[in-house]
């Protein structure tokens, strides 16, 4: 409510004493009438809605500011020190002034100079999926740098998964890749997830084998992941996505985006010279404006870049 505080001539100095303790205004009772208290009584008003006004953007701002190093906190930095690729990342979570959604990723560098990338998706919407998403990513992180990969990876981590899901029907998709330390091939495993899409120089883009593949983490006690050998060529562009950012809708029926939707599009992309931030702005601005607005999954997208100079 607003404060009106009216003092007497022979206490003058009560009236600012009263707004700087939080009055709006103040008047003089000698010189009250009905006109002169009803212009008060509006302006204190005005002032009460401009000053909880000006204290909601005030605090929008602070919460901006503590969200922006909350967020900085929780996403991955990138450890790619010494390798010979180019990085970039979007990250969009699905819930309304959410920081954080159920998908996840991160990338590092091992000392033996091998690239490891991982993109993954804790089914549901919820900030214990997102916890949990971020707790996945830290154990993947841990478990990179201690030597794991494929098979033993997964299976570690999809015990870390069942001893931190809050419930027993919850999982998640994951895709690993292991990069060799001369960039032209890589080790895959997918458990559930979409198969990462490859642009190899001189040839069009189009999606990493994916038929030999296991489950989600924490569907079946004693799955196993293969790990596949793929070759990347001399330069290339690698891109892990989640499904968010193929299953938003094309026009106003029910048909999706889709990978092979996906795929033409990044190609397009391609062919107009776009490469890395630009390459994922576009692409994200793209799928959003087929969706009619802004898509209601969760999204993560990935992007390594190994570009040689041709010799002559």
């Amino acid at each position: 409510h607003a404060v009106l505080a009216l003092t007497g001539a022979e206490n003058s100095a009560r009236g600012p004493e009263a707004v700087r303790v939080g009055a709006q205004d103040f008047l003089y009772r000698d010189e009250l009438d009905g006109r002169l208290l009803s212009r008060a009584v509006r302006y204190a008003v005005e002032r009460k809605r401009a000053d909880q006004a000006q204290r909601q953007l005030t605090e929008s701002r602070l919460r901006a500011q503590e969200n922006a190093r909350l967020e900085r906190g929780l996403l991955p930095t990138p450890l790619l020190e010494g390798a010979p690729l180019r990085f970039a990342a979007r990250y969009r979570p699905g819930r309304s002034r959410a920081l954080l959604g159920g998908d996840f990723y991160d990338t590092v560098r091992t000392a033996d100079g091998t690239v490891h990338a991982m993109i993954g998706d804790v089914c549901g919407h919820g900030p214990d999926e997102a916890a949990l998403g971020v707790e996945l990513r830290i154990a993947w992180r841990a478990l990179t740098f201690a030597g794991l990969c494929g098979d033993e990876l997964l299976s570690t981590l999809q015990r870390v998964l069942e001893n931190e899901r809050p419930d027993d029907e919850i999982f998640a998709t994951l895709c690993t890749v292991d990069i060799s330390p001369d960039g032209r091939s890589a080790g895959l495993c997918l458990a559930g997830h979409p198969s990462p899409l490859i642009a190899r120089q001189g040839h069009l883009a189009e999606l990493l084998p994916y038929d030999d593949n296991g489950p989600a983490l924490g569907l079946l006690p004693r799955a196993r992941w293969p790990r596949r050998q793929v070759e990347l060529g001399r330069s290339w562009s690698l891109m892990l996505y989640t499904d968010g950012l193929i299953e938003g809708r094309v026009g106003a029926g029910n048909q999706r985006l889709g990978q092979d939707g996906m795929v033409s599009l990044v190609r397009d992309l391609l062919a107009e010279g776009l490469r890395g931030d630009a390459l994922l702005d576009a692409a994200m601005t793209e799928v959003r404006a087929l969706n009619g607005g802004e898509l209601t999954d969760d999204v993560a997208v990935l992007l390594l870049d190994r570009m040689v100079p041709t010799t002559r």
